[in-house]
C-alpha cells in the first residue's frame, strides 16, 4: 500500500479543464441571451424572469430529449459542430407542438475525458440551435466520468422551457373531419432511426447520396421550426401540430387526434427525397417499416381548417419552409384507436 496523496486529477477528472471550458463558451452563450435572462453563465442555476404584464395566464411547457445514436455517427466521423443543433431541435420542436415559444435551454454534456476543443464545438452547435429557435442558453452541466465513458465518448441531453397563454394552447381538441393536414419538409432523418441507419450505412459506407458522401448527408442537422410556426400561429388558427420523430407519421399524428377522427395521408403529394430512397434501397426496408421509423421527408405536421390551408402554406413558404398539403382529417371508428390511413 502506498501513502502517496491522491488528487482528483489522478482519477482522470481535470477540474482546470472544466473551468477553462466554461470561459471558452461564455461568448457563445452570450450570443443567445434574451432580455429576460437575469444571470450569466457560471451560477448554480439559470434565472429567467417572465416580464410582468406580458402574459395573462401563462402556461409553462417543458421538454427534454437527446439525439440518440446519431451521436455515435458524429463521434465516428469526428464531426461535432452540428450535433448540438440536433439537441436543441429535438427539444424546442416538441414544446412548439403545444403552441409554446421556447424561452430557455440547458444542456448536459457527459464524457470520459474532457476534450475542450470537442466540447466547445458541440456547445457552439447548441448555441447555434438556440439562435435559430430564439431561445436563451442559460446554463448546463459538464460531467467528466472516466469510469463511466471511454476516452473520446460523450453523451448529450437537453432541456427547454417554453410559454403559451392558456387560451392559446394547441391540444388537438378542435380537430374535425374535413380539416387539412399540412406537412413541412424535413432536412433528412433528423435525429431518429439511427440505430437502423447505422446498420444500413455499414452495408455501403462509401456510398454517395445526391453527390455527397452518405455518412455526411446523414449528419444533416434537424430542422428547427420554431420561428416560422410561431409566426403562422399569429396569423392563422392552428388546430393541431405534430413533431414527426420516432414512429414517423404513422405514430405521431394519432397522438394529437381526439374523438372519432383519423388522418388520411396522400403519399403521392410529396417526394420523400434521396436520403430515404437510399435507406430503403440499401437496407431493403419495407414501406411500412420506413413510415413507422423515419419522418420520410416530413418533419412537422400542421392541421388547419380547409379554408385557411392555402394561406397557411404561403406563410410558411415565405419563411423559407417547403410546405404543402399532404392529407386531410376523416371520420374514424369511435370504438377503435386513432390511425393514419395512407392513400
Amino acid at each position: 500500500m502506498t501513502n502517496k496523496p491522491l488528487t482528483y486529477r489522478d482519477t482522470g477528472v481535470d477540474i482546470d479543464a472544466g473551468s477553462e471550458l466554461v470561459e471558452r463558451i461564455k461568448p457563445l452563450v452570450k450570443q443567445t441571451r434574451r432580455p429576460e435572462v437575469l444571470a450569466g453563465l457560471g451560477g448554480f442555476g439559470g434565472m429567467f424572469a417572465l416580464p410582468p404584464g406580458r402574459y395573462r395566464e401563462p402556461v409553462l411547457v417543458s421538454g427534454t430529449d437527446g439525439v440518440g445514436t446519431k451521436l455515435m455517427l458524429a463521434q465516428q466521423l469526428q464531426r461535432h459542430d452540428t450535433i448540438g443543433i440536433d439537441l436543441v431541435a429535438m427539444c424546442v420542436n416538441d414544446v412548439l407542438v403545444q403552441g409554446a415559444e421556447p424561452l430557455f435551454f440547458l444542456d448536459y454534456f457527459a464524457c470520459g475525458k474532457l476534450d475542450s476543443d470537442v466540447a466547445e464545438n458541440v456547445i457552439a452547435g447548441i448555441a447555434e440551435g438556440c439562435l435559430r429557435a430564439g431561445t436563451a442558453l442559460i446554463g448546463g452541466e459538464t460531467a467528466e466520468m472516466p469510469d463511466m465513458y471511454s476516452a473520446g465518448d460523450y453523451d448529450l441531453a437537453g432541456f427547454t422551457v417554453g410559454v403559451v397563454e392558456r387560451e392559446n394552447l394547441i391540444d388537438g381538441s378542435s380537430i374535425s373531419a374535413g380539416d387539412v393536414i399540412i406537412g413541412i419538409a424535413s432536412s433528412g432523418p433528423h435525429s431518429n432511426g439511427y440505430s437502423l441507419i447505422r446498420k444500413v450505412l455499414d452495408r455501403a459506407p462509401d456510398d454517395q447520396i445526391d453527390g455527397k458522401a452518405a455518412k455526411l448527408r446523414l449528419l444533416e442537422p434537424t430542422r428547427i421550426y420554431v420561428k416560422p410556426v410561431l409566426s403562422l400561429i399569429k396569423s392563422v388558427t392552428v388546430k393541431g401540430l405534430a413533431h414527426i420523430t420516432g414512429g414517423g407519421i404513422t405514430e405521431n399524428i394519432p397522438r394529437i387526434l381526439q374523438g372519432s377522427v383519423d388522418a388520411e395521408i396522400d403519399t403521392a403529394s410529396w417526394s420523400r427525397g434521396p436520403v430515404f430512397d437510399w435507406l430503403a434501397d440499401i437496407g431493403k426496408i419495407a414501406t411500412a417499416e420506413m413510415r413507422r421509423t423515419f419522418n420520410c421527408g416530413v418533419g412537422m405536421v400542421i392541421i388547419v381548417e380547409a379554408g385557411v390551408a392555402s394561406g397557411a402554406i404561403q406563410i410558411l413558404n415565405e419563411h423559407g419552409e417547403n410546405a404543402w398539403q399532404i392529407g386531410r382529417i376523416v371520420s374514424g371508428d369511435p370504438d377503435s384507436p386513432r390511425v393514419v390511413h395512407y392513400v
